[in-house]
């Protein structure tokens, strides 16, 4: 995640890092148009702002807990099905590796 924020311009950079900290205390309450859910458990963080739209994939873990998985600049009107099978692999590797997360 750290080199995708890296590669963002300056102040798309900065909204993301603070929408995704937003996270932490806003994560069950955020709907649309600031969150999505994506089917399978995954959620989908929308960012705008004046020059451009980034979207951040994300889960819940063990409640409340939440794994940032990936991100990208979104370039067309649906979200790139890539994109979408991507961080459900990542959120799938996550799970094998440390379980569901279920308490």
């Amino acid at each position: 995640m750290d080199g995708f924020l890296d590669g963002l311009e300056s102040k798309m950079r900065a909204k993301t890092v603070r929408d995704i900290r937003a996270l932490r205390s806003n994560a069950n309450l955020l709907r649309e148009p600031h969150s999505k859910s994506m089917g399978e458990g995954l959620f989908e963080l929308r960012v705008r702002q004046a020059n451009g739209i980034v979207r951040v994939f994300f889960f819940f873990f063990a409640g409340r807990r939440i794994v940032v998985l990936s991100g990208f600049v979104k370039k067309s009107q649906k979200t790139p099905r890539s994109e979408l099978r991507r961080a459900l692999r990542y959120k799938a590797d996550w799970e094998e590796r440390f379980g569901h997360g279920r308490s």
